[in-house]
């Protein structure tokens, strides 16, 4: 099995920049895709990226476009999301979660429901 550990959340001011990190344990980091969900209080779990298993493909949440930046390293067994131009609406605590995948696709999930392990989650808070 995976075990996800992300590290990195904290506080910062609106239109700052922050990046998390998830590390991973177990030698076949490389068969999963890696995402990242977040979960506001009071709210429901929602996505946020996703990267393949060799990191050719991404996916965006439209909130997030052209602000977020999920990215690996396989020889590291790290999933990083950089964010940048925060917003308060980004306060959240984030998870970052792996899915079992055969192959290197551009078919990235986006439902919780499909990814096999999570991490713990880590918080972080944007003020204004």
């Amino acid at each position: 099995q995976v075990q996800l550990v992300e590290s990195g959340g904290g506080l910062v001011q609106a239109g700052g920049s922050l990046r998390l990190s998830c590390a991973a344990s177990g030698r076949t980091f490389g068969s999963y895709a890696m995402g990242w969900f977040r979960q506001a209080p009071g709210k429901e779990r929602e996505f946020v990226a996703a990267i393949s298993r060799s990191g050719g493909y991404t996916k965006y949440a439209d909130s997030v476009k052209g602000r977020f930046t999920i990215s690996r390293d396989n020889v590291k067994n790290i999933v990083y999301l950089q964010m940048t131009s925060l917003k308060p609406e980004d306060t959240a605590i984030y998870y970052c979660a792996a899915d079992f995948v055969g192959y290197e696709s551009s078919w990235l999930r986006s439902g919780e429901n499909t990814y096999d392990y999570w991490g713990q989650g880590n918080q972080v808070t944007v003020s204004s």
